[in-house]
């Protein structure tokens, strides 16, 4: 990794979904870590830091277009790249 390039700073919330109004194609070029309650959590979609809240796709449920039930789990949220 290329440390000289900057980084853009993480929004207050962000979305991986390309179809989101909150998904920021820059800030997808790094590798981003999420914390929720002091633990490093992994397969996070979407995530606002004002609310407290993060969202990850049920790995078995579908909606009745295809796409995963997302699950929201809420506390103290942390963004940082690794």
């Amino acid at each position: 990794m290329n440390d000289t390039t900057s980084k853009p700073d993480l929004p207050d919330r962000l979305s991986v979904d390309p179809k989101s109004p909150h998904h920021i194609a820059e800030c997808f070029e790094h590798e981003i870590g999420i914390k929720l309650n002091g633990k490093e959590r992994i397969g996070v979609d979407e995530y606002c830091i004002s609310e407290g809240w993060i969202k990850i796709a049920s790995p078995k449920s579908v909606d009745r277009r295809g796409q995963p039930l997302m699950m929201t789990y809420k506390g103290t949220v942390e963004v940082f790249y690794s």
